[in-house]
């Protein structure tokens, strides 16, 4: 399949969600390498990965594209049900960054190598923005590429949920973008998204 998708012209190989099946990832790519793979291969996780199963990638992996939800375990913990959020997806980014180091593009601007982080912004910070652009800035690189997001919506149970029960607001985003700005990040990109209706109940 992964040279299929190269015959056909693919920028890249996107791993989505894959934390559960790197033993297949190395596998499968060694028998495709072997058969003349090429282009670049992207991990695209939610970053709740194991050190361990990161460094298993090491050399085999060209691009790492992982979420970071929160910026506060208690909030993660509360909303997704995931212990210590903070301190493994932490960790998990900068072990990203260690093999493969800032996002490189090519002259047409297509990504060839590095790390590229997907931030959404919630309603009344509860993604913590500033923490994690924080920690980017000063514990991973102020040249990280940070896709600042804004097309939360709300929709199923978010109304259980308050302050998930609302749309995020422009000026919430906003704020945002300043506190990447107040640290320093040179290569933010904020195309913004958003749903140009709400989702009903």
């Amino acid at each position: 399949m992964m040279l299929s998708l190269q015959a056909q012209g693919c920028h890249n190989i996107n791993f989505v969600t894959p934390s559960h099946v790197v033993a297949q990832i190395i596998a499968g790519v060694s028998i495709a390498a072997q058969k003349g793979l090429h282009i670049p291969l992207v991990y695209n996780s939610g970053s709740y990965d194991s050190p361990e199963a990161l460094a298993l990638l090491h050399d085999i992996i060209d691009i790492y594209m992982p979420d970071m939800k929160y910026g506060n375990s208690h909030i993660a913990r509360k909303y997704c049900k995931a212990r210590d959020y903070v301190e493994v997806n932490f960790a998990a980014v900068k072990e990203m960054h260690q093999q493969v180091v800032d996002l490189q593009l090519d002259g047409n601007g297509i990504a060839q190598r590095g790390l590229l982080v997907r931030h959404l912004v919630l309603p009344s910070e509860l993604a913590g923005t500033e923490a994690t652009v924080a920690f980017l800035a000063n514990d991973i690189s102020t040249n990280t590429y940070l896709n600042l997001m804004d097309q939360y919506c709300p929709c199923y149970r978010a109304r259980e949920n308050p302050p998930l029960d609302k749309p995020l607001a422009s000026q919430e985003y906003q704020q945002a973008l300043t506190v990447t700005k107040k640290f320093g990040l040179l290569r933010v990109d904020h195309c913004q998204e958003r749903y140009p209706n709400p989702v009903p109940w």
